[in-house]
């Protein structure tokens, strides 16, 4: 596969910052969250933004959609909601007079499922969603139907404090490429969204970029340079990550997954595209770190006790994992 070029990144750039800027006017004061799902879109992910009620998480993925011009279906996660009924359910129907299953597609069958406080559903309809995050396709009674491509699960979560919610299970987290926070607004962002909308509307947002151009993007991303070094840097930040590995790693049970360096590169190959350059860096990685990490990481019992949280640790390991293996050659240090 050959290496993507800097004319390819500089044309890219123009329909990333035409995104970029729709976003920003579907949710007013939050452009590294933005960014940042813009980056997880790019990197063939699903994204987990997780907030109070009201902080305009719904509307970033309608608006998303909106500007992506994609397919989309929203499901409103409730207590009482089955699998089938996210992922299809046969229905017997007669055909040349024989009654026959036929398999009717659930919501699932979109580009873009917006999963609305997707951890107030039973963790039996949450395991629903695995087979379809990890492989894009759904298996009913034995048979496997594909799902469409891109497709794209954006779930909205409450604070698992709130009442009613259940956590999600470690194996569902996994298949989120990032968890997003998303925090309350300041003075000056709450004047703003007072003076420009009104309750009930929909911000209104045009098209920025065809199917076509989306996947042109996605296939750009994948051709974005890894260096060598990133990849090692990569590989030491999740392997510290686990028990007795790293300084850091104090208080974690379970530390980050295989999948989770996958999840890095990925995510740093398109956070370069987003930068404008043709290769990845140690600042891509360590810029979407928390991201990627903050909710594959499992805290053991007393690091919980102590107020720990896995932000905390995260941003242990980044200060104490070094971008290189071993020190520069004093031959290319600066100093003489």
């Amino acid at each position: 596969m050959e290496n993507a070029t800097e004319t390819e990144v500089a044309d890219a750039a123009k329909h990333l910052r035409s995104l970029s800027a729709g976003l920003n006017q579907v949710l007013f004061g939050q452009e590294e969250l933005i960014d940042l799902v813009i980056t997880g879109v790019l990197a063939r992910g699903h994204i987990l933004l997780e907030g109070l009620p009201g902080l305009g998480k719904t509307e970033l993925v309608k608006g998303l959609s909106k500007l992506l011009k994609l397919g989309t279906k929203r499901v409103q996660f409730t207590p009482d909601l089955l699998p089938g009924d996210i992922t299809g359910n046969p229905v017997l129907q007669e055909i040349d007079g024989r009654r026959e299953f036929v398999f009717q597609p659930g919501p699932l069958f979109t580009n873009i499922v917006l999963a609305d406080e997707i951890n107030r559903a039973s963790p039996k309809t949450q395991s629903a969603l695995l087979e379809a995050m990890q492989e894009r396709r759904v298996t009913v009674l034995g048979k496997t139907h594909d799902l469409p491509k891109p497709f794209f699960v954006l779930a909205t979560q409450n604070p698992i404090e709130l009442e009613g919610t259940y956590p999600l299970p470690e194996a569902q987290l996994d298949r989120f490429l990032f968890k997003l926070e998303v925090t309350r607004n300041d003075v000056a962002t709450l004047q703003r969204i007072v003076s420009h909308r009104e309750l009930g509307t929909d911000p209104q947002v045009d098209p920025v970029m065809s199917a076509e151009t989306l996947d042109s993007l996605l296939e750009l991303v994948r051709r974005i340079y890894l260096p060598d070094v990133v990849a090692n840097y990569i590989a030491r930040l999740v392997d510290a990550s686990h028990p007795g590995q790293s300084a850091a790693s104090r208080g974690i049970r379970y530390g980050a997954s295989p999948r989770a360096a996958l999840a890095l590169a990925s995510g740093a190959k398109a956070r370069a595209l987003m930068q404008e350059r043709t290769n990845t860096s140690f600042e891509d990685v360590k810029a979407i770190a928390p991201a990627v990490l903050r909710h594959r990481i499992v805290l053991d019992y007393n690091a919980r006790v102590e107020g720990h949280t896995t932000n905390d640790i995260v941003r242990a390991l980044l200060e104490e994992v070094p971008f290189q293996a071993t020190a520069t050659p004093r031959v290319l240090s600066t100093k003489s």
